[in-house]
């Protein structure tokens, strides 16, 4: 399927194909900045198919989203050396808050003219094995979050019939399973009356699975991390672990592309919203944009900090006056100025400067 709105001279010298992506088929648009000369195609979404659409255009440039298939699009385009630039749709730029009428020709278009006009806003796409890298860690984090669950079911099952529910790290180890294993029975085995004990048994044979699979995730993560050098680095922060450092080194990649502490926090969602007119300027709560992920390990490694670090202890009272008020915003806070001074050690690959770590470290 083709759309062309001129019968123009088609000239390659500053050719943009702008690319709306979806699962199955995307929408091509071939914009001439010099003529204004449009083209729309349909293709499947497909590598063989881009290639072969890229090598027919020779564009100057492709502009694409920023989505799942982004990453493997920017690839391809390096492989025929034509560059890619990769629009942030979470961008003020990108917010079509008054259009009335929205079509995948309509976002292809705007990718075109927004990147002829200079204002396309971009992100960086990190290279393939950084890229895999962070789908392992956020895999962990959603097999972690799935064991957590799988945990509170059994506690429910057990509340719902009268009986105590595990407590403590000590009730998921293999002897308190067991305990727990006594109370259940297979399914098929189970009367009308006691089907909680065959829901117990299958929450336990899943909980045993999870644990399985996050045990392998941890596994091949330990070992990248140990080849890693931005990890070793960054794990020489007291409070700071083997899961956290991991995340901030992925995410932290190339670290001279933020040129400011402000740039980095803003990655990861951790600067206040702010709404000003006027006289009136408000912060709100904080943005969470950019990777979910790394904004919850740094607070989880925060919480661990006052434990095993003076520098966050001492922030946290300053901020808290003395742990009496403020704690969230504080932990945040915490989280944010953790994030900013990893990246300046990854940008001059200097060490943590403080007292040695005096116990285990964090998450």
């Amino acid at each position: 399927m083709k759309t062309t709105t001129t019968a123009a001279t088609v000239s390659t010298a500053r050719t943009i194909l702008a690319l709306d992506l979806g699962k199955y088929k995307t929408v091509a648009c071939r914009y001439e900045p010099d003529s204004g000369e449009v083209e729309f195609r349909t293709v499947s979404t497909g590598r063989d198919e881009f290639r072969r659409l890229i090598e027919r255009h020779r564009p100057a440039v492709v502009v694409i989203e920023a989505c799942t298939p982004a990453g493997w699009v920017h690839d391809v385009c390096g492989e025929l050396g034509v560059g890619c630039r990769v629009a942030n749709t979470a961008s003020e730029a990108w917010k079509f808050k008054h259009a009335k009428r929205k079509t995948d020709r309509d976002d292809a278009l705007r990718l075109a003219e927004l990147a002829a006009l200079g204002q396309l806003p971009t992100v960086t796409v990190p290279g393939k094995a950084v890229r895999e890298r962070r789908a392992l860690i956020a895999t962990r984090q959603a097999l972690v979050g799935r064991r957590v669950a799988v945990q509170n079911r059994i506690r429910a099952a057990l509340l719902g019939q009268g009986l105590a529910a595990p407590r403590g790290h000590r009730a998921w180890t293999e002897v308190g399973r067991a305990g727990l294993a006594q109370l259940a029975r297979p399914l098929a085995e189970c009367a009308a009356a006691d089907l909680w004990r065959g829901l117990l048994d299958l929450a336990l044979t899943e909980l045993t699975q999870i644990e399985g699979l996050v045990a392998l995730t941890e596994a091949k993560l330990d070992a990248l991390a140990r080849a890693d050098a931005a990890t070793q680095l960054l794990q020489t922060v007291p409070g700071v672990g083997p899961r956290t450092a991991e995340a901030i080194a992925a995410h932290l990649d190339q670290p001279g592309r933020f040129t400011k502490g402000k740039q980095v926090s803003a990655y990861a969602g951790l600067v206040p919203r702010q709404f000003q007119s006027g006289e009136s300027d408000r912060r709100g709560r904080i943005t969470k944009r950019g990777p979910a992920v790394l904004r919850k390990l740094l607070v989880q490694s925060a919480w661990a900090m006052l434990r095993y670090n003076q520098w966050a202890l001492q922030t946290w009272k300053r901020l808290t006056k003395g742990g009496t008020t403020r704690r969230k915003p504080a932990i945040v806070a915490i989280a944010r100025r953790l994030l900013v001074r990893c990246w300046a050690m990854l940008r001059d690959g200097t060490p943590w400067r403080g007292p040695a770590r005096t116990a285990s470290p964090g998450p």
